[in-house]
Formats: structure tokens, C-alpha cells, sequence
């Protein structure tokens, strides 16, 4: 196994937690590369249905494992035969979950080159940010989303425009049905006014061209350390940058939380609901390349909101795993038709992407008899690093302890590692931890150093060797599991005529988990709240727009003139206080 040491773990108390039959190692790993990993399980699973896509009314289609594999062939094919795109070179995807979208994905990579993966609710600046670092020369974007690329190629790279319906792959009877509400109903479906070609023209394009021998040939001088993806994060700065995420990294990740699961998880016996996007590294790991590995049948969830359109799909299959957030687990507790009838064949769920909220995986597991596997990662380290055991010792509120191969330590401001108990900034070594950032070298040596990843949390361990996260040292804010960077907010605030400062921070929210707060100074006469809304709604995504803004006479400040968050959120905690004191 060229690629996963045997990292030193002496001193590690979580070595005595693994469950019976665990190596704290990771196994041999015989996979060069994604495409290995789906070869193999196309062909183990050939007639098996891989995906289905369950749309909110119950429509749906779906495809086996060999429809995967040879579409996916063919797209491969259509990039580098009918585009002209050679090894390395970046191509854009911005769909939802969709039958697409595992084609689209694992044919970029079959081709040899490099995915990013691009939020479908990301407004035009935001796009033309991504793909311009990016470097990407062509761009998979769904229909729906179309109307934004006038104002954006321009400022891009991308030359190739391929665009994917969300029927994709349905039945034409049921496809038609749904397009025709999209462009009557719901008026979804935006005129797309620059050079494309449909997904389905693509497929045939790359269908004449290919050949397994020549799909093969891609991947020639593809192996471990290769390039595999550029998975945007804020990072510690704020700057969205992409994280180097290799064949290695990814491989390693799938077969770390694979191996820990034991046998939780039953090759060819499990159906996955899968309603985080894709897009989101969490997804894209444990969902998209975990369970294909396995032969899992996965439910695709176009979105989740609002949480009925996960109805159809938790009454209509046997669902065994699903994965979500905190806020999505909450807003299923509180459906009537979720608590009349809990799923009957559930055996576990996963969380991540923000905290688990006791009280959410107490009541979880009182009404549908399974737990929540709580764990803990970062886009960084692709993403997982920990997660508390099936079939070991659980304990609440913790990250649980590392996945096989993996390090995890807490250290003062000097790198040295503090007592048992004590807070330090997180800290994380194994096959799984990024190559860096995309031509960023100096975040990179910031962020990793001799081999560990500083994650810029703040936790602490106990005497077990299990990890609580205590704080973010990091100002971001996390909202529904996305990350929301105050830079970003701030940006777009100042940029309000009458805006003098702008200071934004995260507050509790029962429904997402944090909310984004600005405190505005403002001259006069000063713009109106909604003023500010509205520009916020404008250049940014949904999610990022502050719930709340607030006036002030001024704001904290260090000596050197910073704006102090901080404070901002010691006084926001105090407020909220005193109001239910009241």
C-alpha cells in the first residue's frame, strides 16, 4: 500500500475503544484510483440498482451499476475525444443530486482529470471566483441554473457548457410530467442563452468514441498522488481556496469509515438515503463513493427542503443508513408523518457537517430505535477524521475517536500537546489529510505542518481518547451545515452607500443551527435594513444572508483598529440572556 503509513500511535487511549474485530490500521488498499473503485464494483454489482431519484411527489428513475459504469465511460470519452481536454485539467460541476451526477463525476475522473465541485445556489460572483481559480475549462451545470453563465463564462475559462436536466435517465411519460411543471408551475427552467450541448448529446458523442482499452489509456501515470478533485473551503482565512484532494486521499477516507463500520454495513443489503448535496465532501465520501463501494442501493434527494419532500422516499423504500446535519435531523423529528411512522428498517444514521445537538440524537433514537453515529472531518482531510464507533463505547456530544490511520492530538499555541482533559487546537495526521491548497502555498504551510493538519478548532480529549470539540478558533459560521465566512458578509455589506463598518458574526439558532448576525454603523441618513437585505440577497447564496442586522454606534476594536467578533458575540449571548430573563 503505497500511500498509507503505519503512522506511530503509541500513548493513544483510543486504541483500547475500537470495537472487536477493528484494526486500528487501515488494510491494505489495492485501488490506484477512483476509477479502480468503481470498475470494481460496477462489475461486482453489475445488475444491481445503484441509484434511484426519488422526487418530492414520488417520481423517480433509476440506474444499476453497469448503466454507471458505461455511461460514465462515455463521458469520459466525450471530455477527452469530442472537447479535447487533456489529463489535469479541471472540469466544473454544478448539479444537484441527480441520476447525473454520479456519471458526471466518476467520468471526469475516469478521464483523468480533475473535478470541482461547484454549489448549485452560488450566485454569479461567486461562480466566476471558483471557476477563475480554478482554472476550469468546461462547466456541467444543470438547466435550471443556466441563466447566471451570460454574465460569468466571460470572465472564466470554460469554453464547454454541457447542460443536465433533472430528469435525467426518467422514464419519458414521468419526465415529461415534471418539465412540464418546471416550466409552467414553478417556472424553473431559465433560457439558456450561451453555447451548450445537452448531457444526453454528450453521452452519444462519447458512446462513438469509446472503448474500454482507450477509457483505460486515460488513466495512464494516474495513481495515489494524483489530483483527483479541488474541493472549495473557506479555510482559516475566509478566502475561498480549494483543497488538493488525490486519488489517495479519497480511496483511503472511503475504506477508513468502511473498516470502522465493521460490519454494520453489508456489502449488497443496504439502501442509503442520500439527501446532502452531493457537491458537499460529506456527501460525496460517506454517500457517493462509501456505499457504491458496497453495492449500497442510493436514494438520491434532490433537496431536502422542506423536509416532506424526504416523505416518498422514507415510505416507499427500505431504508437502512442516511446521512444529514443536525438541523436536518430536527426538522424530521418535528414531522407529523415522520413521528406517526418512523422507518421500520433503519439500522443507523450518520452526522456531520455541524454539531449534533444532544437533546436531537437523544430523541433520534427514542423514536426510531437506531443511533446517530456523531463524527467530525474538514473538507481538508476529505472529510472524515473521527466518528464514535458502532458496536463500541458511545458516548454524547463527543466527535468520537480517530478512524483507522489516523492521529488526532490537542496542542497549545506552541505545538506541544496539552494534558488529557485540557482545550487545544485540533490537530490531525493520516492518508486521508489534503495535499494543499491550489496554487496557495503559504496557506499551506500554515495549515499543515510536518504532516499534521491544523484544524483550527479548539477540543479536548479525555482519559478514553475521545474528542469534544470546545470552540471554533476560526470566526466561521455554520448555518445548515454550510460555511458561512463573516468576510464574505462583510464585503457585501460595506458596499452599501451610508455603510461606515460592519462587524458579522454566528448566533444560535433552533432551526439552522447558527444564524448570521451583522452589527452595522451606518451615517445618516442610514441605509434601511432592508436596503442592506436586499444587495445581500443579490451577491450572495440564500444561506449567507444575515437573518438579523443590527445598528450601532460602534463597534469593538483591537489597538491596531481589528474588529473584535468576539466581543460582538459575548454581547449578542448577553443580549439574548437578559431578553429571557425578562
Amino acid at each position: 500500500m503505497p500511500y498509507v503509513e503505519r503512522v506511530e500511535m503509541t500513548n493513544r487511549p483510543w486504541l483500547d475503544h475500537y470495537p472487536a474485530g477493528i484494526d486500528p490500521v487501515l488494510q491494505e488498499i489495492t485501488l490506484p484510483h477512483i476509477p479502480a473503485l468503481v470498475r470494481r464494483a460496477s462489475a461486482e454489482y453489475a445488475n444491481t440498482l445503484a441509484f434511484t431519484q426519488v422526487m418530492a411527489n414520488g417520481m423517480n428513475g433509476s440506474l444499476k451499476y453497469r448503466d454507471i459504469d458505461a455511461h460514465s465511460d462515455n463521458f469520459a470519452a466525450y471530455l477527452r475525444e469530442v472537447v479535447g481536454l487533456t489529463q489535469g485539467d479541471r472540469v466544473a460541476v454544478q448539479i444537484p443530486n441527480s441520476l447525473a451526477y454520479p456519471i458526471v463525476a466518476f467520468g471526469v475522473m475516469k478521464a483523468g482529470l480533475v473535478l470541482v465541485n461547484t454549489n448549485p445556489l452560488y450566485t454569479r460572483s461567486e461562480m466566476i471566483h471558483q471557476f477563475k481559480d480554478s482554472g476550469a475549462k468546461a462547466l456541467v451545470v444543470s438547466d435550471m441554473f443556466a441563466d447566471r453563465l451570460p454574465d460569468v463564462l466571460p470572465h472564466t475559462d470554460i469554453d464547454t457548457v454541457v447542460t443536465v436536466r433533472i430528469t435525467e435517465f426518467f422514464s419519458p411519460v414521468v419526465a415529461g410530467v415534471i418539465r412540464l411543471v418546471q416550466k409552467v408551475w414553478s417556472r424553473t427552467l431559465p433560457a439558456i442563452k450561451v453555447p451548450h450541448t445537452s448531457f444526453q448529446a454528450a453521452l452519444k458523442e462519447g458512446e462513438k468514441h469509446c472503448n474500454k482499452a482507450q477509457v483505460e489509456a486515460y488513466l495512464e501515470g494516474v495513481g495515489p498522488d494524483t489530483l483527483a478533485a479541488l474541493q472549495y473551503t473557506g479555510g482559516t482565512t475566509g478566502v475561498s481556496k480549494g483543497a488538493m484532494l488525490s486519488h489517495g486521499n479519497l480511496v483511503a477516507n472511503t475504506l477508513q469509515l468502511l473498516q470502522m463500520n465493521g460490519e454494520f454495513i453489508v456489502p449488497g443489503k443496504e439502501t442509503a438515503l442520500t439527501a446532502l448535496p452531493l457537491y458537499h465532501i460529506f456527501a460525496f465520501t460517506v454517500n457517493l463513493m462509501g456505499f457504491y463501494h458496497v453495492g449500497a442501493r442510493n436514494l438520491l434527494i434532490p433537496t431536502p427542503r422542506p423536509p416532506s419532500n424526504l416523505k416518498r422516499a422514507f415510505e416507499n423504500y427500505k431504508i437502512t443508513w442516511t446521512t444529514g446535519v443536525n438541523t436536518l435531523f430536527n426538522a424530521l423529528l418535528n414531522e407529523r408523518w415522520f413521528s406517526d411512522s418512523p422507518p421500520k428498517h433503519l439500522k443507523a444514521s450518520a452526522a456531520g457537517g455541524m454539531a449534533l445537538h444532544e437533546s436531537v440524537a437523544k430523541r433520534w433514537r427514542e423514536m426510531t430505535g437506531t443511533p446517530i453515529v456523531e463524527g467530525y472531518g474538514l473538507t481538508e482531510s476529505s472529510p472524515v477524521l473521527s466518528f464514535n464507533p458502532l458496536g463500541g463505547m458511545f458516548k454524547d456530544n463527543s466527535i468520537g475517536i480517530p478512524v483507522p490511520s489516523t492521529e488526532m492530538a490537542c496542542v497549545d499555541e506552541k505545538g506541544k500537546e496539552v494534558p488529557v482533559g485540557e482545550p487545544g487546537e485540533l490537530i490531525a495526521k493520516g492518508p486521508q489529510i489534503m495535499q494543499g491548497y491550489w496554487q496557495r502555498p503559504d496557506e499551506t504551510k500554515a495549515t499543515i505542518k510536518d504532516g499534521w493538519l491544523y484544524t483550527g478548532d479548539i477540543a479536548q480529549m479525555d482519559s478514553d481518547g475521545y474528542f469534544t470539540i470546545v470552540d471554533r478558533k476560526k470566526d466561521m459560521v455554520l448555518v445548515s451545515g454550510f460555511n458561512v465566512y463573516p468576510n464574505d458578509v462583510e464585503e457585501a455589506i460595506a458596499a452599501v452607500p451610508g455603510v461606515l463598518e460592519v462587524g458579522v458574526i454566528g448566533v444560535p439558532d433552533e432551526k439552522s443551527g447558527e444564524a448570521v448576525r451583522a452589527f452595522v454603523v451606518a451615517s445618516a441618513p442610514a441605509p434601511s435594513v432592508e436596503t442592506l437585505v436586499a444587495h445581500c440577497r443579490e451577491t450572495l447564496s440564500a444561506y449567507k444572508v444575515p437573518s438579523s442586522i443590527v445598528f450601532v454606534d460602534e463597534l469593538p476594536k483591537s489597538p491596531i483598529g481589528k474588529i473584535l467578533r468576539r466581543e460582538l458575540r459575548d454581547q449578542a449571548m448577553s443580549a439574548s440572556a437578559s431578553t429571557k430573563g425578562a
